[in-house]
């Protein structure tokens, strides 16, 4: 069985941390590519334009194949790393952080500062994960059902309640000659699909399978 995707995020989060007068803001965002990366960084930027730090880490594709970070001026290694590993650890991806950090005026020494930034981001994903915002990704596959018009509400009707079983997701229908019934289906379902319409039609419907699809659902649901 393959390994599930990474996750993600459905809104920005933020957490606030102090330790020893250290102000450290959080801000994770959902973003769909790099150019999307840095537009949020910049307006970080921009909004806490007198902080001394604003380390930056992130995780880009499906698969989490691509991941950057920034110390942005903290000691090599004390910052945007310890943020990735967050990010990786919780199986985020699509993402960036951004920690920005006010100096309290007591130095924090370099595992003081991992502690720190790790634990803001962190503290941002709990947040997230506590408020219903973490989305996990699964793969299905698009399918049609076309039924005739005098079935379709019937139908139309068993598909739903089907798919609130099956983990299934009901997409837009189609009308014209016949009603084309669509839904998302996880690919261990399509056999139970197909069973459960030919029982349903005396074998005269069967389900038309199509492309691959991602979708992003809550995690909780």
């Amino acid at each position: 069985m393959p390994a599930p995707l990474p996750r993600t995020l459905a809104d920005p989060v933020d957490h606030e941390l102090v330790i020893k007068k250290s102000r450290f803001l959080a801000h994770l965002a959902p973003v769909a590519s790099e150019t999307e990366a840095d537009a949020v960084i910049a307006a970080v930027r921009k909004q806490h334009w007198d902080a001394r730090h604003h380390c930056v880490a992130m995780v880009l594709g499906t698969h989490a194949d691509s991941q950057r970070s920034s110390d942005d001026g903290e000691p090599s290694g004390t910052a945007g790393v310890p943020m990735l590993e967050v990010l990786r650890h919780r199986r985020l991806t699509d993402v960036v952080a951004v920690v920005t950090r006010y100096f309290g005026g007591v130095l924090l020494g370099a595992g003081g500062l991992v502690r720190a930034y790790s634990a803001a981001v962190a503290g941002a994903v709990d947040a997230a994960d506590a408020g219903g915002g973490i989305l996990e990704r699964r793969t299905v596959r698009e399918v049609s059902v076309d039924a005739p018009h005098a079935d379709a509400g019937r139908i139309d009707h068993l598909l739903r309640d089907w798919s609130a079983a099956h983990g299934a997701v009901v997409d837009d229908p189609e009308y014209a000659e016949v009603a084309r019934l669509r839904l998302l289906v996880p690919p261990t379902e399509l056999e139970t699909l197909d069973a459960e319409l030919a029982a349903a039609s005396a074998g005269r419907l069967r389900a038309t399978v199509g492309a691959e699809r991602i979708v992003d659902v809550p995690a909780h649901d």
